[in-house]
């Protein structure tokens, strides 16, 4: 994660920028000692790259161009961070200080830049960085600099050229500036601009930035919409105001200072992404590389966020839902497909298609505001057709220059049942997930009234039990012929014991398959005990779960509670791994509430172990949810009852329609297992 300023969903986010970021690399680590700039990213996540970015400088004395020749330093006593606000004190080589400060709105930011005295106070406009061809302009009589940064640094990953991306701003200035001109490295276009100033000691400089991905006279009316005023106060309070809405919806009680921290960050991170993509009724399709009305979305973690971190938005955010669907449904028909990780294009990350499961949630738990006709095209396409060259191409994790993959191996998996790992990459792993998206493409039919595809994509969503190998106790892939394939091969990050669970559709299946509740217990217990769960990854995130459907419901509330305390921490390494775009904080969210959807489709919730005495959610429907657990501590984690809106509730479950209308979930705590929702299947 990085100190991000900007709103929920913000188009661009601002953040001071320590080191150059690229795909595997972002723009701020804690340990750096060194700002080179601040920066206007797109990047969602340290896997994936940025596109369209543009960096601003604050400088005293002799131009310096470069990462390494700018860079100034800085300690974390003089940083201030909020998501409304960054502040940030720097030290030159002359040892002299400037001061930085920065809000931002949806598309645009307002920076304040306070100068020693000085004839050469300078700001720098990074179009982009060297090796990369951007393009800068001075406009003196306005006092601004606009230009555009063509770079994206996934387009090697797509196949589909974007000869008209680019990502367009406007830097303008309050201060008229003394002068300012353009600057290029061994004779390149102009990779940016600079404008400097005489400052008086203490003086601010204030500069507001406008970005666009569709013209600069865009950006220019995206910081007239959302940036009016020369009012920094102003913009702050009104980021500060939609932060507060968002994150005033839960409530908790009895939780310490490190837990309310952890609570509220998670909730920030959560609310970040999808990314806003489109401006003012307007946006820029990086599927068909044109200019469409409309609303839209990007930076879609689907393999990580579709697990949690995408129902924890139809609670939080569910006026965006209905916008966020419609998006991979424009992306559809813009490029033929839905994507599985945008950014902004098709990437072919990661495997199968788990926008399905996104559709399948919206429709399930009654969102409306999408075309539910174009919706079944887009996942009966997922499900029913092979991406091309698909008996021909390995699909290898991120192979570069292909065609966008979909479901791959989906030839082999309607003919077999599954997917063979000597001929296709992810094998095993892909057959067990794309089990589960036929579920969700399932329940889609069955809302359409279409029980034909109903009956075929359910039965078939029973593929998983094609990989079991009843020797092992373990799934396993296959080859070609039907023989086993090695034990590890064709999984993607995970192992044969992680995706053994993978069955979020049909645990009771799963349970049925290993021969009953005690065989598979004895099973989960070996896999937490052998360390093969490993939460800092998505695939893990639902098995501290897997007990509710079999009978040890109390394995459940000690394990998701072991976790919750083990794997997060009110520090700035606080999360182990990265956050994946909400999906990590996501879990924690549910897991301190109490529930967890392991089957993210279904609205069904399993019941955990809540961390605190009471935590409450005020809906968009003002309707209140609530979890109250008298006597909750470190060791009182286990249920002995539970009343639903005061009646009994003698099962692991509650339904998203419970929480939407309102109800109280209360449960009783206590030091010892009991034998509560013990006849649950």
């Amino acid at each position: 994660m990085m100190p991000f300023v900007t709103p929920p969903f913000g188009m661009t986010t601002w953040t001071p920028q320590t080191r150059q970021n690229k795909i595997s690399g972002v723009s701020y680590k804690y340990e750096d000692t060194k700002i080179t700039g601040f920066i206007g990213t797109h990047q969602p996540a340290i896997w994936m790259g940025d596109y369209g970015y543009i960096t601003l400088i604050p400088q005293t004395g002799d131009l310096k161009i470069t990462p390494d020749a700018r860079a100034v330093t800085y300690i974390h006593n003089d940083e201030e961070t909020h998501p409304d606000f960054y502040s940030v004190w720097t030290t030159d080589a002359t040892g002299e200080r400037v001061r930085t400060e920065i809000t931002a709105t949806e598309r645009c930011a307002l920076m304040r830049f306070t100068f020693p005295a000085g004839n050469a106070s300078r700001v720098l406009v990074e179009a982009s960085r060297p090796g990369i061809e951007g393009h800068a302009e001075v406009n003196a009589a306005n006092h601004e600099i606009t230009g555009y940064n063509p770079d994206r640094m996934d387009k090697h990953l797509g196949n589909i050229p974007l000869p008209n991306f680019k990502g367009y701003f406007v830097v303008q200035f309050r201060k008229p500036f003394d002068h300012a001109e353009t600057y290029g490295l061994s004779g390149k276009a102009e990779r940016g601009a600079y404008a400097e100033f005489r400052t008086t000691q203490g003086e601010a400089v204030e500069v507001r930035i406008g970005t666009s991905f569709i013209s600069i006279d865009q950006a220019r009316a995206n910081l007239a919409a959302e940036i009016p005023d020369w009012n920094f106060e102003a913009v702050r309070q009104k980021l500060h105001t939609a932060w507060n809405e968002k994150l005033a919806r839960v409530n908790i009680e009895g939780a310490t200072d490190d837990q309310r921290h952890i609570v509220y960050t998670a909730l920030y991170h959560a609310l970040l992404y999808p990314k806003i993509f489109s401006e003012q009724g307007r946006y820029y399709s990086a599927f068909d590389d044109t200019i469409h009305n409309g609303h839209s979305y990007t930076a879609y973690s689907i393999w990580d966020t579709f697990r949690a971190e995408n129902s924890l938005l139809t609670l939080l955010a569910p006026e965006r839902i209905p916008g966020m669907i419609t998006a991979l449904l424009q992306n559809y028909k813009e490029g033929g497909w839905m994507p599985k990780w945008p950014n902004p294009s098709y990437t072919n990350i990661m495997i199968a298609t788990h926008a399905d499961s996104l559709v399948a949630e919206a429709m399930i738990k009654g969102f409306k505001g999408f075309d539910y006709a174009t919706a079944w095209d887009a996942v009966y396409k997922d499900a029913m057709t092979p991406p091309d060259g698909d008996t021909t191409r390995l699909w290898s994790d991120r192979e570069e220059h292909t065609p966008y993959e979909a479901r791959p191996g989906l030839t082999y998996y309607k003919k077999l049942g599954y997917i063979p790992v000597d001929k296709t990459a992810e094998a095993a792993s892909s057959t067990l997930e794309d089990a589960y998206d036929d579920w969700c493409v399932a329940q889609v039919a069955k809302i359409l009234g279409k029980t034909t595809d109903y009956n075929y994509f359910l039965k078939r969503s029973q593929n998983y039990r094609n990989l079991f190998n009843k020797e092992t106790g373990l799934m396993q892939g296959k080859n070609l012929d039907g023989s086993w394939a090695k034990p590890d091969d064709g999984f993607t990050e995970g192992s044969p014991w992680v995706y053994t669970w993978a069955v979020m559709q049909d645990v009771p299946g799963l349970v049925d398959l290993m021969g009953g509740p005690d065989k598979y217990n004895a099973m989960l217990d070996q896999h937490f005990a052998g360390g093969h769960n490993v939460h800092s990854n998505e695939p893990s995130h639902h098995y501290g779960y897997l007990y509710d459907y079999s009978g040890q419901a109390f394995k459940t509330q000690s394990k998701v509670r072991e976790i919750a305390n083990k794997e997060y921490a009110n520090a700035p390494a606080g999360l182990d791994g990265d956050d994946d775009c909400g999906q990590m904080s996501a879990w924690f969210l549910f897991t301190a509430f109490g529930f967890y959807p392991v089957n993210p489709a279904s609205g069904d919730y399993m019941i955990g172990s809540p961390m605190f005495e009471a935590m409450s959610i005020r809906l968009a429907n003002d309707k209140t949810f609530t979890v109250r657990a008298p006597h909750n501590s470190a060791t009182n984690v286990y249920i002995q009852s539970a009343t639903l809106n005061g009646k009994p509730l003698n099962i692991p479950v509650i339904h998203y329609d419970d929480i939407m209308n309102g109800a109280t979930l209360e449960l009783t705590m206590g030091s010892n297992p009991s034998k509560w929702a013990s006849n649950f299947k």
